[in-house]
């Protein structure tokens, strides 16, 4: 089974595939990194959980959703752990004196229409319905009939019961082209004209409008610091996770996911093994048995270097460790798999990557004229 190495831990690429439907992107290779991500991180952050002895229970939310395990073991996790300071009265006082403006209440408008439906979608109906709305604005002007009357007579509306009244208003309760109109309008005033929406066609009237007043901030310093702490909660929470990567990546492949998305320990921690002199010590005997030919390479090449031998490869490690981007390390990986000491033959790929390549040796004939 095939797999790849992101942010430090190995993915099968069945896995990856799986959870690449869940990242639409502008291509293929844009969903499937951000799968490849969103992976890593998941699985990092479960790996924490379980190692600090996390329990956790689901919780619902209020529309029913209740969490999964999974999701109930990282919320606990970044509770334990992401820690930020509570914004103080001077920060709150700070944000709204930048931009007193943004704590305002919203502009409310009381408006009526009468709305002629077209009845049908080809354009005799639709031009119909526009010259029944522009005879309504007439009779409007002439003073016949009141407004409240035409709309319970003519507007194919709801609102035509109670007159053709839309209520209060705030912005983005009506369609746009709606609500351009009505915020040229004068109080009392008609619109000149039908307005053209999804609905049909709009027989509109200002009723009145009430402008947005400035809120004290006494009224929004809890708005306000629920803000900042959430804005803060984010920016650490981004910082956790991207030390949890770094070191992941530091370490080579910390983690690998089982084809079920299940967690265990990595194929090859090569970061661990920078402090472990045992391992460096153990390479040269193995190099000796398995291939005595790359083990005469890298004793040459220590000497050169004036090192040891376990000097000369933790001295590659640690070149390894932090130059390797993921590529690399699926490609080690991918090399080391079916070894019977995965990490000794990881060692011996990257020895063989900083070597000097070996001299071929050319036999030359020549070729004798009979």
């Amino acid at each position: 089974m095939r797999t790849l190495v992101i942010d430090g831990v190995e993915i099968p690429e069945a896995l990856l595939a799986q959870e690449a439907q869940n990242h639409p992107g502008a291509s293929a290779a844009d969903a499937r990194a951000a799968a490849g991500h969103a992976l890593a991180i998941r699985a990092l952050l479960l790996h924490r959980a379980i190692r600090l002895g996390l329990e956790a229970t689901p919780e619902v939310d209020g529309r029913g959703r209740e969490e999964t395990l999974e999701e109930a073991l990282i919320r606990e996790l970044l509770d334990a752990e992401v820690e930020v300071a509570a914004p103080t009265h001077a920060e709150c006082r700070r944000v709204y004196d930048a931009a007193p403006q943004r704590f305002r209440t919203p502009a409310l408008s009381e408006a009526s229409h009468i709305l002629v439906e077209p009845r049908g979608d080809d354009d005799d109906a639709i031009h119909a319905a526009r010259d029944a709305a522009t005879r309504l604005i007439a009779a409007l002007a002439g003073g016949a009939r009141t407004f409240a009357e035409l709309a319970r007579d003519h507007s194919d509306c709801p609102s035509g019961a109670t007159g053709g009244s839309l209520g209060q208003l705030r912005p983005g309760d009506l369609v746009a082209e709606v609500e351009r109109v009505l915020a040229g309008l004068a109080p009392g005033e008609i619109a000149a004209e039908p307005v053209r929406s999804r609905f049909g066609w709009h027989v509109l009237r200002l009723d009145r409008r009430i402008e947005g007043r400035q809120l004290p901030f006494e009224m929004v310093e809890d708005q306000i610091r629920l803000h900042l702490e959430s804005r803060a909660w984010t920016a650490a929470a981004t910082r956790y996770v991207a030390d949890l990567t770094a070191e992941a990546r530091r370490q080579g492949v910390a983690l690998t996911l089982n084809a079920d998305g299940g967690v265990r320990e990595g194929s090859a921690t090569l970061g661990d093994f920078l402090s472990d002199t045992g391992v460096a010590e153990r390479l040269a005997p193995w190099l000796d048995v398995v291939d005595a030919d790359l083990a005469r390479r890298v004793g040459e090449a220590a000497a050169v270097a004036g090192d040891t031998v376990p000097m000369f490869a933790r001295a590659a490690m640690a070149s390894f460790v932090a130059e390797a981007n993921d590529e690399r390390w699926t490609n080690l990986i991918s090399a080391a798999r079916d070894a019977k000491d995965p990490a000794l033959a990881c060692l011996a790929a990257i020895l063989r990557s900083k070597l000097v390549p070996a001299k071929q040796v050319f036999t030359v004939i020549r070729r004798v004229a009979a």
